[in-house]
């Protein structure tokens, strides 16, 4: 298969005016670390003492983003998705941790993370029940809302399983209304549009208004098949999803895979490549003990993370298909633009194509400044 891959910077500007929810946060795409792709729902630890969802666990993917390079490059938020929690609440309805698991505490987990200049992420669930089967949030938002401030929680992605679409509309809005209630600065990650997508037409405006990030479509699985499927839905709504992305306000692809089982080195350099000019949320999750370097690479890829963390924000778009090799174009700061050229067909011949540099945008007399981040690559 044949994965090709070009940047370009020139000089073109750009203005987008796009909704966002003012907390002050997230005015670049969050980057960090999830426990969910890579780690699911293991909850056995007498079995699987180092995949399981534990304090453990959590303490040892801190020290590897704090002493291997990735919170120097910009990963600065370790997050625990579902099946943390204990199967009930406590006396007084508050959530606790599993006892086994979490020994410690939430609270003296988030201080763990804190110390190594890393933040603290959690998940929670608008409906009944997590994914997982485990005590929802929906009887005990404000409650909830102020049980992750009191846990210095400083992200929190908030799903929607075992809830009615219809009333996701009012309620995660009030989730964001007792987090902000709180005063204490929490990233807010919405699911809210995922669940309702395909059934009723997301309201984007709205979610942009009260979720700093929101997850649109389905979970990614660890090989192609699914990060192309997420590729090419996102392509086929780009042109509704961009007029909400932007600083404060962010589209969310779903996880990077890259290190995990499902991916060769060229795949792996598509998803991190499309991610960056989408803009979109770069949360890894991977097995950082394992990882090899050539994974490493990829993630801590400054250029890209630097188109990916440009201030303007803009969504890049696909806005080219020639002979089935998409290209995607991102405009930046300082009159740049990036480009991607993708490849996603699995065939094991080149792809060659002549795009005159007109139909790429590039019409002016002046020199263009021509900076390659990934060489042509051919498996």
């Amino acid at each position: 298969m044949v994965l090709k891959f070009l940047t370009i910077f020139i000089f073109l500007f750009q203005i987008t005016y796009i909704y966002s929810l003012e907390n002050g946060l997230a005015r670049t795409p969050p980057m960090g670390w999830m426990t969910w792709q890579r780690f699911r729902c293991v909850t056995d630890c007498q079995n699987f003492p180092d995949s399981c969802i534990s304090e453990k666990l959590i303490r040892e993917m801190a020290d590897r983003m704090a002493d291997d390079g990735y919170l120097e490059a910009g990963y600065n938020y370790i997050i625990v998705d579902d099946c943390w929690l204990a199967t009930k609440r406590d006396k007084d309805n508050r959530l606790q941790p599993d006892p086994v698991r979490f020994p410690n505490g939430i609270r003296a987990l988030a201080d763990y993370v804190h110390s190594k200049g890393l933040k603290f992420g959690i998940y929670e669930d608008y409906g009944t029940l997590t994914c997982g089967g485990y005590p929802g949030s929906i009887d005990h938002l404000e409650l909830d809302a102020e049980t992750f401030a009191e846990w210095t929680v400083d992200y929190l992605k908030l799903d929607g399983c075992y809830a009615d679409i219809h009333e996701m509309d009012e309620g995660y809005p009030l989730m964001g209304h007792y987090l902000n209630k709180t005063n204490r600065q929490i990233v807010y990650s919405c699911s809210w549009p995922a669940y309702q997508e395909g059934t009723i037409q997301p309201n984007y405006t709205k979610i942009a208004e009260y979720c700093n990030l929101w997850r649109n479509y389905d979970d990614i699985d660890d090989n192609f098949g699914s990060l192309n499927d997420i590729i090419q839905w996102f392509a086929s709504k780009q042109d509704n999803l961009s007029l909400v992305h932007g600083p404060g306000s962010w589209n969310d692809p779903d996880m990077l895979i890259i290190g995990n089982y499902g991916l060769s080195y060229g795949q792996s350099r598509a998803q991190m490549a499309i991610w960056s000019i989408m803009s979109a949320p770069l949360i890894m999750s991977v097995d950082l003990r394992e990882i090899k370097p050539w994974h490493s690479e990829i993630l801590l890829n400054k250029n890209l993370i630097a188109i990916n963390q440009d201030k303007l924000g803009i969504m890049g778009k696909r806005f080219l298909v020639v002979n089935n090799v998409e290209i995607w174009k991102k405009t930046l700061e300082n009159d740049k633009t990036a480009f991607v050229f993708f490849y996603p067909l699995p065939y094991g011949t080149p792809a060659v194509i002549n795009v005159p540099l007109t139909e790429l945008g590039l019409n002016k007399s002046e020199i263009y400044y021509i900076f390659l981040i990934y060489s042509i690559l051919i498996l």
